[in-house]
């Protein structure tokens, strides 16, 4: 089992709450990781029929037949049973660690947890490996190579499935369960079009009236499948930041996976070889750097506070991070070479900006601390820089 950077996070705050929650994708850990942190809880997985009907049907007797301190995996298939765990807490507020409770819905089930639960849980939530947990468990993959197999853990075990069969895989199992279980499509064949669709204006602001011709369904639908798969984990919004740069900017949010190697499936892309070569694959760079910083926030356990910035006169910044009060701005290139160009929209967004830091890049070469007054980062230490 790779060791996940969140683990000390969660057992900190076993000690000091009576429910953890951990909310993430489906297979990204969230099973292996609570169990390994929790070895002597008793263990209920909600996916069983059986249990899940214990549950529904009869909740003294759950608890009666499941004794605490308990993992209660996959607990938004029985939303309800969160408000008999806050009766149980609430018998004895003195004791911490008491329920851990896993799920891969939201908000929806962020939103019950916060109802039932407020007072009595943190909310943590694991999202797939990060090259930061890679790296420490001294593996080694080129940019393309994790364009393909993406990062979720199952795909770093030996004798794993091709990360090709793992996603399409992964995709059905994903609107068997999850999509029937949280609203009702009828067109799967447009659903399936329209993430594909998604993959290839990946790091892109959506325009969903445009899309809304090519998928066959109204931009109103499209907005609501938009919300399903960002509830499922599947992508994430990035929100524009609102700066003094110009009044004029671009105030839609741009989309990425939450999984990139789903993106590169649905992209058809194969082999390492071919994500060289593929023109998203620069976009599908930008993911990957985007969501490592994402992950090095979560795994803190501090709000991610990621941005990015354009205006209509076509000064972008790619990534905006927002943390002490201050803000950090990277531009993100899949190139090897640092180049004075990449820092142009960089020198304009911290002459605007009075709370700007120091201007950084996150590229392929090699790291500089100072370059033409400008910071390079490699990929591979996105979570490290951004802790310090």
């Amino acid at each position: 089992m790779i060791e996940r950077a969140i683990s000390e996070k969660i057992r900190i705050s076993a000690r000091q709450v009576p429910v953890v929650t951990v909310l993430g994708p489906r297979q990204a850990g969230k099973t292996t990781l609570v169990r390994d942190l929790f070895p002597d809880y008793t263990y209920v997985n909600l996916e069983d029929r059986v249990t899940r009907e214990l549950a529904e049907n009869d909740y003294i007797g759950f608890f009666s037949k499941y004794p605490e301190p308990m993992i209660i995996d996959e607990v938004q298939r029985v939303p309800e049973l969160l408000s008999a765990i806050q009766v149980k807490v609430d018998e004895d507020r003195r004791r911490n660690g008491r329920f851990i409770v896993t799920g891969s819905h939201q908000p929806r089930l962020r939103e019950a947890v916060a109802q039932s639960l407020a007072g009595r849980t943190t909310i943590h939530t694991l999202l797939p490996l990060s090259f930061e947990e890679i790296k420490r468990a001294g593996r080694t993959e080129t940019l393309d190579e994790s364009i393909i197999r993406g990062f979720m853990p199952e795909l770093y075990l030996e004798n794993s499935r091709d990360p090709y069969v793992y996603y399409r895989d992964y995709l059905d199992t994903y609107i068997e369960r999850d999509l029937r279980q949280m609203t009702a499509v009828k067109d799967l064949n447009a659903f399936l079009r329209f993430i594909t669709l998604l993959a290839g204006r990946v790091g892109q602001v959506v325009n969903l009236s445009g899309l809304s011709g090519e998928v066959g369904v109204s931009s109103t639908t499209l907005g609501q499948w938009l919300s399903v798969l960002e509830d499922s984990f599947i992508v994430f919004r990035l929100q524009p930041y609102f700066s003094n740069i110009s009044k004029r900017i671009v105030k839609s949010p741009k989309v990425y996976f939450v999984e990139p190697g789903l993106a590169a499936y649905l992209l058809g892309i194969e082999t390492a070889k071919q994500a060289s070569r593929d023109p998203l694959r620069g976009n599908l760079f930008e993911n990957i750097v985007v969501l490592e910083a994402m992950k090095a926030r979560l795994n803190d356990n501090k709000e991610p506070n990621l941005f990015y910035m354009r205006t209509e006169k076509g000064v972008e910044v790619d990534l905006i991070i927002k943390k002490e009060g201050m803000l950090y701005p990277y531009e993100i290139k899949s190139a090897m070479t640092p180049n004075r160009e990449f820092t142009g929209n960089l020198k304009k967004f911290c002459e605007s900006e009075a709370d700007a830091e120091e201007m950084s890049v996150i590229y392929c070469g090699e790291p500089y601390e100072a370059y033409q007054n400008c910071r390079y980062i490699n990929y591979l230490d996105v979570a490290q820089t951004i802790r310090q």
